[in-house]
């Protein structure tokens, strides 16, 4: 909210001024008005690693976070960029696979991704687009840059929240909000629906949202979503395949499905094609897919640029596919499957971040500097057990933004996830979730990790 000479960054001026005149009184009224009105709206997560009551409030921070115009531009134009390069990425190395002929990315390391799925080889989706939403997670280093920490594009969740964060916004500081100028988010429902709509080939197609049930921790997004855009919510009980398409049971029969938004992972789709034990998915729906009776978002297997090893090589996919230098830059990434890198992590774990290639989350993943002897030696050995599965980065000090804490401003550090679409154009959301570490000097914003989230401002 300041420079470190103590000057207030643009954009800020009036909710400092705003908040000048509020009492600690007011400022506690304030955040707790939110937190009943987040468990009244239902707005909810589950977290399964825990045995007692798992469902819980996804933690909001009432003080927005602000950025300039010139900064979004650029990260706007970058994300743009990547996802573009990523999408050329998944196309060819489902179908020609020059990247892995001409040895720019290594052909073992992409065969043995566990997204990487054989059964999508030589598919071509719908309007030759694989990843319609990405949920991209950048952070901010010591000297003011912004990098890309992750690519989300199987399920990238959070978006409910930032569309919900700013609702709250609107009833806790509308005054400040009008004043500072911020571009709207609350359009990204009519723009994931056209989007949706764009990929199929007839008139008015029907769309619906596939959650995997009312147990999925993002189940109150998919719920949200559907209601917003509205259309229908469906499970595997609502679909079945019948004459060679998808169709969704009604109280009038039988109708053809002709997009659908999935928040089901790959190989829980399809138990003929994937996991013959899942019970979530629908029986010959991939089939229906590839013969293109039915547009999926995103494409079946997409996670193969998901990847966390894979992340370490997307500035040289840029440069392959765009002729381009990377915009946004990757954070600083060893690849255990390297020997010399995976050397140098065993050397130094305790002072780096070690995540498993394909977890998410904030689930599989060692944080060095606050981790006991003991757990440095337990990933030690998990790398020399399956160096493949592993990568390594520096612990950085992620850039911190005020927060409500105790009736008072602390700093916490955050990322933030903006949200891409990809449909006739790409576009970026003006804005994302700002994602909070709430617990003091904690680097993991994760929700399932006791992080919280916050709006973001993006100013005209």
């Amino acid at each position: 909210m300041f420079t470190p000479g103590g000057e207030i960054r643009p954009g800020y001026e009036h909710l400092k001024n705003k908040f000048e005149n509020l009492t600690h009184e007011d400022l506690t009224n304030r955040q707790l008005a939110t937190e009943r009105a987040l468990l009244s709206m239902g707005i909810t997560f589950n977290v399964y690693s825990e045995g007692e009551g798992t469902e819980r409030i996804m933690p909001i921070d009432i003080i927005p976070r602000v950025l300039s115009n010139a900064e979004w531009e650029w990260l706007e134009k970058g994300l743009k960029q990547r996802i573009k390069a990523l999408n050329m990425f998944i196309d060819d190395v489902y179908n020609e696979q020059n990247i892995l002929n001409d040895g720019v990315v290594p052909r073992e390391l992409i065969e043995s991704s566990k997204c990487f799925l054989k059964p999508c080889i030589g598919l071509k989706p719908p309007k030759g687009i694989w990843c319609h939403i990405t949920g991209t997670d950048l952070i901010k280093g010591d000297d003011g840059t912004f990098m890309v920490l992750e690519d989300n594009l199987r399920c990238p969740s959070g978006v409910s929240y930032m569309l919900e964060n700013r609702e709250l916004s609107k009833q806790i500081f509308p005054d400040v909000l009008a004043r500072t100028g911020v571009r709207p988010v609350s359009d990204y429902p009519t723009r994931l629906l056209q989007m949706l709509q764009h990929l199929a080939d007839r008139p008015n197609p029907t769309v619906a949202v596939l959650t995997p049930g009312i147990y999925n921790s993002a189940y109150f997004e998919h719920s949200y979503l559907a209601q917003q855009m509205g259309v229908e919510l469906v499970d595997a009980r609502d679909l079945v395949v019948s004459d060679g398409y998808v169709k969704m049971r009604t109280t009038n029969g039988l109708q053809i499905v002709d997009v659908i938004y999935r928040r089901i992972d790959d190989t829980f789709m399809d138990p003929e094609s994937f996991r013959e034990d899942s019970l979530i998915g629908i029986p010959g729906i991939f089939e229906v897919y590839k013969k293109g009776r039915v547009a999926l978002a995103n494409a079946p297997g997409t996670g193969v640029a998901d990847d966390k090893v894979v992340y370490a090589y997307v500035p040289r996919i840029i440069k392959y596919y765009l002729g381009e230098e990377a915009i946004i830059p990757n954070v600083k990434t060893y690849i255990c499957g390297e020997e010399d890198d995976m050397n140098y992590v065993l050397e130094n774990i305790s002072e780096l971040v070690v995540k498993e290639a394909n977890e998410a989350g904030g689930y599989g993943m060692l944080i060095g500097p606050k981790a006991t002897e003991e757990e440095h030696e337990l990933f030690r050995q998990k790398i020399k057990d399956n160096p493949r599965n592993y990568i390594a980065q520096p612990t950085i000090s992620l850039s911190r933004v005020p927060c409500m804490v105790e009736g008072h401003a602390e700093g916490r550090h955050v990322d933030l996830r903006p949200y891409i679409l990809y449909g006739d154009d790409i576009s970026v959301i003006p804005g994302g979730l700002t994602r909070v570490a709430l617990r003091k000097g904690s680097l993991v914003v994760n929700s399932s990790q006791g992080g919280g989230g916050k709006d973001t401002w993006v100013l005209y």
